[in-house]
């Protein structure tokens, strides 16, 4: 027998795996379904907003959101327009407001209503992780995931709850401080309800 020898393994206690609830994030069990969607919300000389991507799930909907810049020359001052516009304020919900409690300009403002009137935005209403885990929200939901880029093009997903009801789905966006006013596009809510049937589900929750 040697001198160092390893202690037994200490005791594990069973434990359940940590879920989490449906309105916080799109299935981890399925391989959604691709949704032909592409919107050019709103343009102007200088920038554009589009959605350039959406995946349907059996309980919701990830969209892409993309800001693509223009630079008037090559001497231009990066920092003075190309900021990332999902990082402030999208990322810091206590902090899209002044002290005013009005919006700065320089918020982009990003939103979804469905045809009920019910909506969901980027600047208000409720967050994923202030509600009970064990009780739906009244919804939707609309909850910023990852996302990246640079110089001026930027990209970031999120994730739509649930899935919206029959009739018009309302996409909205507004960034005054590049010019950009309330501008909406309609599509039917069935291209999205459709592709969420062809999502594929990879294994049985009940399997362990």
């Amino acid at each position: 027998m040697g001198f160092f020898e390893l202690p037994p393994p200490p005791e594990q206690p069973e434990h359940e795996r940590p879920t989490s609830p449906e309105w916080w994030e799109s299935p981890r069990n399925e391989l959604g379904a691709p949704v032909p969607l592409r919107l050019v919300l709103a343009r102007t000389d200088r920038v554009a907003v589009a959605l350039v991507g959406a995946t349907a799930y059996s309980t919701g909907v990830a969209l892409t959101l993309a800001v693509r810049s223009r630079r008037r020359s090559a001497t231009e001052d990066v920092d003075a327009f190309y900021d990332d516009p999902f990082g402030f304020p999208f990322g810091h919900p206590l902090r899209r407001r002044h002290q005013s409690g009005e919006l700065p300009p320089e918020t982009l403002r990003f939103g979804v209503q469905f045809s009920d009137g019910r909506k969901a935005t980027t600047v208000g209403g409720m967050v994923p992780w202030a509600s009970d885990a064990e009780e739906a929200p009244a919804g939707p939901v609309l909850h910023q995931g990852g996302g990246g880029g640079g110089n001026g093009d930027y990209e970031t997903e999120f994730w739509l709850w649930p899935l919206p009801p029959p009739g018009p789905v309302t996409f909205a966006v507004e960034w005054p401080a590049r010019e950009i006013e309330l501008t909406k596009l309609e599509v039917d809510a069935s291209v999205l309800t459709e592709a969420s049937k062809r999502s594929e589900a990879l294994w049985r929750e009940d399997d362990s």
